[in-house]
């Protein structure tokens, strides 16, 4: 268990800069990820990314660097230019996948002497103050993220020391190679110079390559327990809990009032988006999103993106993509549908991946 560190001395060191790295294609988010990246997949209202990059700006960053790779274009159009935050979202894109360490590389020459990263394909509500403060007070290369989970073999795990200087590190081990269950919550503070380790115009990957080169090194690198809300989006269930969470944190019922719910059952956490309506259904731990028309359902842990016409279904532990029709009498439970699909009347779906 990772000891809460207290920083000394320097209570008000604050950094300008970050770089978050968004070059995954997120294949184990198919099909939702067959015609966007991963980072720009919907929680509520807005792309999943603009949650870091507002915990970011909340926390004294000023710019802020998006290093792209699959479907780049896309999040330009989906994240802008940062200036209703009040910051610079600037961007840089690969010709070719370089890891997030190479990715990195690529934007040296535009970093300052220390700065903030972070893999782009977490959801994350949270505050940046007290580990900038940890990585200055405690003088380290790179200062960790760290947070428990239940399985960490997906993971990078760490071994720390009761003042929080990680001693051992080991990416995504096998279960007998468990020695941890804090993992890498991949949000990091960063001395420019780590980045002399990466070679020139080569994948190199931070947690594989990076890290292990620094502890040969005897370069300090710092874990810091994780505030807020964190989770690696990796998986269609993960999409789903940062839609719950935010939907119980942020939304009190107000804005689902009216007839847009008539004849209604609805328990929260529950979501309706600009323009969407869900009528004469039963709905508990769903979102509906802009422009989506639930009419005679049942929802139960179910996330319906922007388009969409339910028609007396049952949606259960599911997920559906944009624009898609689902017919009366149809069944989809612990499945995702991706965008556009229609699901004919009486259907069946358990258990499934569905796709044009």
């Amino acid at each position: 268990m990772l000891r809460k560190y207290t920083p000394i001395g320097i209570h008000l060191a604050r950094i300008k800069q970050a770089v978050i790295v968004v070059g995954g294609m997120g294949t184990r988010l198919m099909p939702l990820t067959k015609y966007r990246p991963k980072p720009i997949l919907p929680v509520l209202n807005k792309p999943c990314l603009r949650y870091l990059i507002e915990s970011f700006a909340g926390s004294g960053i000023e710019e802020v660097i998006l290093a792209c790779g699959y479907r780049s274009p896309q999040f330009k159009e989906a994240i802008g230019d940062g200036s209703d935050l009040g910051i610079t979202i600037d961007y840089s894109y690969e010709d070719e996948p370089m890891g997030t360490g190479g990715a990195m590389k690529l934007v040296e020459d535009r970093l300052d002497d220390v700065y903030a990263a972070a893999n782009g394909d977490v959801f994350a509500d949270m505050s940046l103050g007290d580990q900038i403060s940890t990585h200055f007070s405690c003088r380290a290369e790179v200062t960790i993220a760290l947070t428990t989970v239940d399985n960490p073999c997906e993971f990078g795990i760490a071994r720390v020391s009761d003042d929080g200087e990680i001693k051992e590190f080991k990416e995504k081990p096998k279960p007998e190679e468990v020695f941890s269950n804090l993992i890498n919550a991949g949000i990091y503070i960063i001395n420019r110079s780590a980045l002399s380790y990466v070679p020139e115009g080569t994948f190199f990957d931070f947690s594989k390559d990076l890290l292990p080169a620094l502890m040969r090194d005897k370069k300090k690198i710092q874990g810091y327990q994780l505030n807020g809300l964190w989770r690696d989006v990796g998986r269609p269930a993960d999409l789903l809990w940062a839609n719950m969470r935010m939907a119980s944190k942020l939304y009190d019922g107000t804005e689902w009032g009216g007839n847009r719910t008539r004849s209604t059952a609805v328990k929260k956490p529950f979501y309706l988006g600009k323009g969407a309506s869900v009528i004469g259904s039963d709905a508990y731990a769903a979102v509906v999103m802009e422009n989506s028309a639930v009419t005679d359902s049942k929802l139960m842990n179910a996330l319906i993106m922007k388009d969409c016409v339910i028609d007396s279904a049952k949606i259960e532990n599911s997920i559906i993509g944009e624009g898609c029709r689902v017919g009366r009498g149809a069944e989809i439970i612990s499945s995702v549908v991706g965008d556009g699909m229609t699901i004919e009347a009486g259907r069946k779906i358990i258990e499934e991946r569905v796709c044009l």
